[in-house]
């Protein structure tokens, strides 16, 4: 029996991480407003949870430190610190050096000066986004994204503001592998207009974070609504996207200041675009 199991079958909290998180995801529907409102901030931003001073959180999450203490409570623990506790675990268990790095430059301002010194620290939290996130994505996850890409017409790609970077990348890449995708750039505001032609050979592949764009909601919901497939690059299990999706890739990354960059993403893109393409010729050779 799995600790995550014994757990709840003793009516403990969880100790790990994972069985944690399920249990906020599982929970946050019922929970009161500010509650639920603590536990979504816990589950997009457990960096921010394993670092941050109680003032610093409740701030972030925009409740009152007494919530938090009230949130841990409501789900065993002793206090906020001991729910704290199963996140710092978390990183010791994962990847402790870069993060822990990250943590002691974003406390000592002046180490690292000038632009050369800004870099330096975009470069350890693109280092750290990178680690996390080759420990965290589940492979059965890729495989699956890989081969709804492989089996489509053609690859419809929606992404608006900071997320379009990674939609521009993939109608390149696709293009040069001999995969057909279309580009949904909303030039004109004819986003909308621009999947209409897409059916349930095709696929919609989405991306949007934190705050997500209401375009990128809208067309794969509509595209899922008409039997569309549709694959989902994302942030968090309350995105909205999760609702149309088939399959979703969950993508935190890691962030300096308020900064987030998207080196994760894109290895994660260039990765989908080339297995893609190896599936498509393995079943050529095989035909």
């Amino acid at each position: 029996m799995s600790t995550r199991d014994t757990d709840r079958d003793l009516g403990q909290p969880p100790r790990e991480y994972d069985a944690l998180r399920a249990l906020l995801i599982e929970r946050r529907p019922e929970m009161p407003k500010r509650l639920a409102q603590v536990a979504a901030f816990a589950v997009d931003r457990p960096d921010d949870v394993t670092f941050g001073t109680v003032a610093a959180i409740a701030e972030q999450a925009e409740v009152q430190p007494s919530t938090l203490v009230r949130f841990a409570q409501s789900l065993g623990y002793q206090g906020f610190s001991e729910f704290q506790d199963v996140f710092r675990a978390r990183l010791r268990e994962r990847w402790p050096d870069y993060e822990e790095r990250l943590e002691v430059l974003r406390h000592r301002p002046g180490e690292r000066e000038g632009a050369h010194g800004l870099f330096a620290d975009f470069v350890d939290t693109a280092v750290a986004s990178l680690l996390r996130l080759r420990s965290t994505i589940p492979a059965e996850a890729m495989d699956r994204a890989a081969r709804l890409m492989a089996d489509a017409r053609v690859i419809y790609l929606v992404a608006q503001r900071r997320a379009f970077p990674v939609s521009a990348y993939m109608a390149y890449a696709l293009a040069k592998l001999g995969i057909t995708a279309v580009l949904v750039d909303n030039l004109a505001s004819l986003g909308a207009e621009q999947v209409e032609g897409a059916g349930p050979e095709d696929l919609v592949l989405a991306v949007s974070f934190t705050p997500y764009t209401a375009l990128t909601v809208e067309v794969a919901n509509a595209a899922a609504a008409r039997g569309v497939p549709v694959l989902a690059i994302t942030d968090s299990p309350f995105s909205p996207l999760i609702q149309s999706a088939d399959a979703v890739i969950e993508v935190v990354e890691a962030d300096l200041g308020a900064f987030r960059s998207l080196s994760g993403t894109q290895c994660l893109a260039m990765a989908l675009c080339v297995a893609a393409a190896e599936l498509r010729r393995d079943a050529a050779g095989a035909s």
